[in-house]
């Protein structure tokens, strides 16, 4: 199976290309921006040496359908999927933060809990906690937005008195942040899931906060099953769950979690192909449809450039 771990068109109008750890962003003439979602996976801040098929397709179909289902809370960037691994959209501004909102304790949480740790990103956390154990309230755990290495724990005090975002705009930020997990978790919930944990990308353009990027996928947020959660809770038994953890704790078992003197172990296609039948089942699961696999003989990059291409013409000529 092929997978897109590289990219470099030449889109008509192209200023500049970011290369993230996942996504492939081309600016358009400083008002659009084309984010494909390439095949790369990212784990413990460091990509993967082999993509894994479908995985852009998934992601980028769950954050379009997620965007749609968002967008009378709170506008957002998409304006158009014009290719299964592709959304064009309104070029922002984007804050130098990410908004994480947990409403159960679980994953790097839960690792700092269990170490000591009672304040997360200015957030005071009650003693006696269990792991996977509800919060009373969903509680919003900042980042700092990283271009390269590791993002770091912020507090919102810390992110206004450092002028990373204004209070106005880091109160509009949070209040989009609750509403739209909220939307995120009801949809969840009739698809017999629990969503965890997300974070959220924000950007301003003429004045206004619009929510940027990727929502509500796999690589972004954790998801439970809902059956059996309370359970397995009770007797401390792990929680099945939709998220890329599964991958980072292969890697965990392979005795690597990008920490000096650790070396990437080998990934072979079995392995790739078996974490491709993770994310479409994961796809499966959270939007509640078949997954249809984009397949041809033309080249992913190829079939990318002609229809990100026709679509800029067809803007362009409005």
């Amino acid at each position: 199976m092929k997978a897109l771990t590289k990219t470099d068109f030449k889109f008509e109008g192209l200023k500049s290309v970011y290369h993230g750890k996942v996504r492939d962003v081309y600016n358009i003439n400083d008002n659009l921006m084309v984010m494909v979602a390439t095949d790369r996976i990212s784990a413990f801040d460091v990509v993967l040496p082999k993509g894994i098929p479908f995985k852009g397709q998934v992601l980028n179909q769950i954050a379009a359908k997620f965007l749609d289902a968002t967008a009378d809370i709170c506008p957002n960037w998409k304006l158009a999927t014009p290719d299964p691994m592709v959304t064009i959209g309104l070029k922002c501004e984007g804050f130098r933060v990410e908004m994480i909102i947990r409403s159960i304790l679980t994953g790097s949480a839960w690792r700092e809990y269990k170490n000591g740790c009672r304040e997360l990103c200015g957030v005071k956390l009650p003693d006696g906690m269990r792991e996977n154990e509800r919060f009373p309230e969903p509680i919003i755990t900042p980042t700092t937005k990283a271009d390269e290495g590791h993002d770091m724990n912020i507090s919102k005090e810390e992110i206004i008195a450092q002028g990373l975002v204004s209070k106005e705009d880091y109160e509009i930020m949070e209040n989009y942040t609750r509403k739209i997990f909220r939307r995120g978790q009801e949809i969840a919930a009739k698809r017999g899931l629990i969503l965890v944990d997300t974070k959220y990308e924000f950007g301003k353009r003429d004045g206004k906060v619009y929510l940027i990027d990727e929502i509500h996928t796999p690589d972004s947020s954790r998801y439970f099953y809902a059956d059996g959660y309370e359970e397995k809770f009770a007797k401390g038994e792990p929680q099945r769950q939709l998220s890329k953890e599964f991958v980072r704790q292969w890697l965990i078992e392979h005795n690597f979690m990008n920490e000096p003197g650790q070396t990437m172990p080998d990934i072979t296609d079995e392995y790739t192909e078996s974490v491709s039948e993770r994310y479409i089942e994961l796809y499966e699961h959270i939007v509640g449809e078949r997954f249809e696999r984009v397949t041809s003989d033309e080249d992913i990059t190829k079939r990318i450039e002609k229809n990100v291409s026709e679509w800029l013409k067809t803007y362009k000529s409005k």
